[in-house]
């Protein structure tokens, strides 16, 4: 026969599980022990604060961090976070004071102070990205790493997607490859923008890119067919796509001396072939230069030598 264990026994077994399983951040505590941590949490808030008035900036910024991350449910937590930020941001601390703002983005998006973290993010992130984008262009070096810059741009991005800022920031990340001259990141990060917000006021600069890119890939030695075609393909899109936009003309006349470059390739392996004594393959590609011109220098070369050979 089974016994009954009495009801009292039960209540009493299931609230020492609770109090044992206190340390356990993931446990809700009872009333009493949140309470009690909630006035911990305000005490050290106003310790924090007592550091910060008396300008003892790095007691302060780890006390606040302390309450935020200690007690994040006590009511100045986020205020705690958000000094926390900005006062890492006061002393350069760029990196930390924008993870900073993103535990606060992240944990109290119902705060006052949404918008203006959003809004520091914004301009260090921007900030750095800048003299990134610059110093990639110049070749020098920055304090940032371009791979610390791209993370603070993607959490941006991610922060408000769909937006102008979002966009831009997307735009920035290639911005930043291309200035490393990364390209295959480059045209991978300028496509996404495309991708995802084909309507904003950035995504025809960046499809315009995506073919520049490729130009610039294939000024750098990779002269490959395929590449110079993947750039006519890019500035085709981009005209389809965004007529009147800006660039439009350039990327005519950028189209027009891809042309001239494949007529360029295509004559320089016929004339490697001419050189080796492989004549028919060199008058296949003799044809195609004259096929695909009506005059120039290629042109007349290759019609020239077709007649030598005998066509």
């Amino acid at each position: 026969m089974t016994k009954r264990i009495p009801v009292a026994a039960t209540i009493a077994v299931t609230l020492l599980a609770v109090v044992s399983c206190g340390n356990n951040k993931d446990v809700i505590g009872l009333s009493g022990n949140t309470q009690a941590a909630t006035g911990e949490g305000e005490a050290l808030f106003v310790k924090a604060k007592a550091a910060d008035a008396a300008g003892k900036r790095s007691k302060a910024i780890k006390l606040y961090e302390d309450v935020a991350d200690k007690y994040p449910f006590a009511p100045s937590a986020p205020e705690a976070r958000y000094r926390q930020a900005e006062l890492l941001e006061e002393e350069g601390e760029i990196l930390d004071s924008f993870d900073a703002y993103q535990l606060f983005l992240t944990r109290y998006q119902g705060s006052g102070s949404y918008s203006k973290a959003l809004d520091r993010q914004i301009s260090m992130a921007q900030r750095a990205a800048d003299g990134e984008v610059k110093s990639s262009f110049a070749g020098l070096k920055t304090k940032l790493s371009t791979k610390k810059v791209v993370e603070m741009l993607e959490k941006l991005r991610d922060n408000a997607p769909r937006s102008t800022t979002a966009a831009k920031a997307q735009f920035t990340i290639g911005e930043l490859h291309q200035g490393k001259k990364e390209s295959k990141e480059a045209i991978e990060a300028y496509r996404k923008l495309v991708r995802d917000q084909p309507e904003s006021s950035y995504a025809p600069e960046a499809l315009f890119r995506v073919g520049v890119v490729l130009m610039e890939e294939a000024d750098r030695g990779n002269r490959n067919q395929a590449t110079l075609d993947l750039a006519g393909e890019a500035f085709s899109d981009y005209l389809i796509q965004y007529p009147g936009h800006s660039k439009n003309a350039e990327a005519r006349q950028l189209s027009k001396n891809l042309s001239s470059r494949e007529l360029d390739r295509s004559l320089e392996i016929a004339e490697f072939y001419d050189k080796t004594g492989q004549t028919e393959s060199a008058k296949v590609y003799y044809r195609e230069v004259v096929k695909r011109s009506k005059s120039g220098e290629a042109h007349n070369k290759a019609k020239a030598r077709l007649k030598e050979l005998g066509e």
